[in-house]
């Protein structure tokens, strides 16, 4: 896969465990007025302990792929590198409930 263009190196973390399935929500940003920023859940941080490290410099890398014959072709590349198993995101709007 390949990696952004900058001269920083990055390792992906792996998963430990088996798969997951979590519901959260986006935080508002007032800096960047919008909601853009993600907490991740005691689910995920014990999936990814290395997130711990205080002295750690962490980021992420998204790939956003604009059609699903994109996403399959990245899929096969990761696939035969074997290097990472990447996470899905599903940025979604919650509307309300009316209770009658």
């Amino acid at each position: 896969m390949k990696k952004p263009n900058t001269k920083e190196t990055v390792t992906f973390l792996p998963p430990t465990k088996e798969t997951l399935k979590i519901k959260g929500n986006l935080f508002y940003n007032e800096g960047a007025q919008s909601w853009s920023v993600i907490r991740f859940k005691k689910e995920i941080l014990q999936e990814f302990p290395q997130l711990k490290e205080k002295r750690g410099s962490f980021g992420y890398f998204m790939v956003m792929n604009r059609s699903y014959k994109d996403m399959k072709r990245k899929i096969a590349e990761l696939e035969k590198s074997q290097e990472v198993l990447p996470i899905l995101l599903f940025l979604c709007k919650r509307k309300k409930e009316e209770q009658g």
